[in-house]
């Protein structure tokens, strides 16, 4: 019987895609016969009780205490083989990385990992091997901050360090601006990453690696709200010319093998712009925001997951990786004005639809909307699949706009 630890694999129904990616893990999983072990906090095995009672065993621990994992993985196994480590959140990677190593199983380097984990680390580590990648100062007064936007303005992103779901990530331009965009940004450490605000058309990466070899599934365009950098779309295949998509796809390559990343899933971040591609942010992990299921649906057949544990367990593959999608996937996600909902009409026929993936939507009568400062602010969703990407873009705008929200002022 073959087992797998599975670091933070639990969550509740309300978490959207957060909870699909869990399902269709423990799915996949089982449908290999693969015993689960199911690790996550407390409070989020207790709102998921149909994953934990589909486990061998739940244990309560902390996916993000890397130490913690470590330590209670290696007692762990001491009296229970483990064949494999998994998980699927972004600050679960490092976890997992630590206690795949500890093991002695297979996964990511944890000094790779630690690396793209840290984005000023990751992004001079990079640039010393002669990728592209913006200016940047680590700056721990408001005043360091200040003057990296008088010398590389006219604009400039305050960002944490290690965040994600673009929390804490701001646009400035304006001088007095910096104090509250250093404020939110500040970790731990006191410090806070003030980069250079790059031009050009934006884009991710989504990727698997097998037998130590990263292979890209797809290259997804992004859609920016207007002010700031909450993603209010996805389109799957991205419209690129041919050219353009070679370049993005080898970059990317070549940009993880420098980074020593080879298992697992990856989502790298990128701009096109008019001197190349510039790498963005790297993750070792999956995508959020329901591309892992847009990219199921791209590449019929795919299993994420599953190809995942095999490629884990040395299981040889019994098709190969698929390179060009087979059709098209698109995202909008719910970003309504601020007030107090009156009514929402029009949610029965967007969910009636047979090319919805996947559609939520948060708001009812006397909801109060407020600013949409980062993905986690957002509403809803509307996931749809068809024959091709621009239909399936033009279709869920199309949803989206069905869906009509009254707001009192």
């Amino acid at each position: 019987m073959t087992t797998v630890l599975v670091i933070g694999g639990a969550a509740p129904r309300e978490s959207g895609f957060v909870r699909d990616i869990c399902e269709r893990a423990m799915d996949q999983f089982l449908a290999r016969n693969v015993t689960v072990i199911l690790t996550d906090t407390k409070e989020n095995l207790e709102a998921a009780p149909e994953l934990v009672a589909r486990a061998a065993q739940s244990h309560e621990l902390d996916f993000s205490d890397a130490e913690a994992c470590r330590d209670w993985a290696t007692e762990f196994a001491r009296h229970t083989l483990v064949d494999a480590v998994v998980g699927f959140r972004e600050y679960a990677a490092v976890s997992v990385a630590e206690v795949a190593a500890a093991l002695g199983l297979p996964g990511n380097p944890p000094e790779a990992v630690r690396r793209v984990r840290t984005k000023d680390e990751c992004r001079e580590f990079l640039r010393r091997h002669g990728l592209r990648q913006p200016k940047l100062a680590l700056c721990a007064t408001k005043e360091e901050a200040a003057a990296f936007l008088a010398a590389h303005g006219p604009e400039v992103v305050v960002k944490p360090r290690r965040g994600s779901s673009s929390e804490g990530v701001r646009r400035v331009s304006d001088p007095s601006a910096v104090a509250a965009a250093f404020d939110e940004a500040l970790d731990a450490e006191g410090l806070v990453l003030v980069e250079e605000f790059v031009h050009g058309a934006e884009f991710s990466v989504e990727g698997i690696f097998e037998v130590g070899v990263p292979h890209v599934l797809a290259v997804t365009r992004k859609q920016l709200t207007p002010v700031g950098f909450v993603e209010c779309g996805h389109v799957m295949p991205a419209p690129l010319p041919p050219a353009a998509e070679a370049e993005v796809r080898d970059t990317v390559v070549r940009a993880l093998g420098i980074l020593g990343l080879e298992r697992g899933h990856f989502h790298i971040e990128c701009w096109i712009t008019d001197s190349g591609v510039v790498l963005g942010e790297v993750h070792a992990r999956q995508p959020g925001d329901w591309l892992h299921a847009m990219l199921e649906w791209i590449h019929p057949g795919l299993e994420l997951y599953g190809r995942w544990i095999d490629d884990l367990l040395g299981l040889p593959a019994t098709t190969a990786v698929p390179i060009h999608p087979a059709r098209g996937a698109a995202a909008r996600f719910l970003i309504p004005p601020t007030g107090v909902v009156r009514s929402v009409r029009g949610w029965d026929e967007l969910t009636a639809h047979p090319a919805l993936l996947a559609a939520s939507c948060a708001l009812s009568a006397g909801s109060a909307v407020r600013p949409v400062s980062s993905n986690l602010d957002r509403y809803g969703a509307v996931v749809v699949g068809t024959d091709d990407a621009a239909t399936a873009e033009s279709l869920a705008e199309q949803l989206l706009t069905g869906l009509r929200i009254d707001m009192t002022g």
